[in-house]
């Protein structure tokens, strides 16, 4: 055999790094050489999570839920006139108790509507807010502003901050400082509220996945705890969401999970989860309750970023560990 050794080439105006740490970031597989990648992985899994029906689909499930609406109505029709000839009086009645279910239907209907119209009034002061402060356009910042009082002027627990930023507001100089005081003025209190329903939706996960020995039992409580948690941010934040409206929270949710879970999961939910460590080794099943209490902070962390109705910026923004390490302190102290 020929001892083989190592060649080295060197390549005319390339320096190498003194140090891996200098050393420039892998590009993407889709970025040019030499340059960062533009997230092409991220915006893929964004529009997997955004992905909307074909139109052939849409009209398919209209047309299947207009159907099955009518079998229902031609039904309950047949049924009450067929009562009416047979029996007058069971069949006004009948006729009475489909005015007050229609009546109730119509109700809900306006509530829900009333509801999903809040949430994106919210969403178009996220959006606002941010187009703002990129252009910085102090005119549509006051707008903002504007806007964002007139959804908390009704609150009584929101009347001290709203008279406060009504009397700051015109020393502002420019959109940047305007929207930052507005944060740190109206949504402080807000914030306080949101981190306290999420770290007590994450120890009621923790204690019923610790207490209830049977798995499905324990994941249902754990989705209804997750959903109430969603609502009542929402609510918090003044976006009063319904019954469709916690779905759509709930996609958005997901949604926000999807495009931020490759970073933020990961670094920010490293600390919770090896806080757990000792538990787990202490118990199986307090270890799985801490693990489904860090998921559900971070459920609940990305509830409040969809819900806020103005991004983070000069407060900070909550982190998974600092509300676990809250929501767990002293349940698991005594277990020996």
């Amino acid at each position: 055999m020929t001892d083989r050794k190592p060649v080295l080439l060197e390549l005319d105006g390339v320096v190498p790094p003194a140090s891996p740490d200098t050393a420039p970031p892998l590009p993407d597989d889709d970025g040019p050489p030499g340059q960062a990648g533009s997230g092409r992985a991220m915006q893929l899994a964004m529009l997997g999570a955004r992905a909307r029906f074909t139109v052939w689909a849409k009209l398919g499930w209209t047309a299947f839920a207009g159907f099955v609406t009518l079998a229902l109505t031609v039904t309950a029709w047949d049924f009450v006139t067929g009562l009416v000839s047979r029996n007058p009086t069971l069949g006004y009645l009948a006729f009475g108790l489909m005015g007050l279910i229609l009546a109730a239907g119509c109700v809900m209907a306006l509530r829900e509507w009333t509801a999903i119209r809040r949430l994106r009034r919210i969403d178009r002061l996220r959006q606002q807010a941010q187009g703002a402060r990129t252009t910085q356009d102090r005119p549509a910042a006051a707008t903002t502003l504007a806007a964002l009082m007139a959804l908390y002027a009704d609150r009584p627990d929101m009347r001290w901050p709203v008279d406060r930023m009504t009397e700051i507001a015109g020393d502002q100089p420019d959109a940047e400082a305007l929207l930052d005081q507005a944060e740190a003025t109206l949504l402080a209190p807000l914030d306080a509220a949101a981190r306290l329903q999420v770290e007590t939706s994450a120890r009621q996960v923790a204690l019923l996945t610790a207490m209830i020995p049977l798995a499905l039992v324990d994941v249902i409580a754990a989705l209804i705890t997750n959903l109430r948690m969603i609502r009542r941010i929402s609510e918090i934040y003044g976006g009063r969401a319904g019954t469709l409206g916690s779905l759509r929270l709930l996609r958005g949710v997901i949604t926000h999970l999807l495009a931020t879970g490759a970073v933020a999961v990961g670094e920010d939910m490293v600390g919770a989860l090896a806080s757990g460590g000792i538990v787990s080794k202490l118990s199986r099943r307090f270890g799985e309750g801490v693990v489904n209490g860090a998921l559900t902070a971070r459920l609940g962390i990305a509830a409040i970023e969809i819900c806020r109705p103005l991004p983070f910026q000069t407060l900070p923004a909550p982190r998974t560990t600092a509300i676990m390490r809250r929501a767990v302190s002293g349940l698991f102290d005594n277990v020996s």
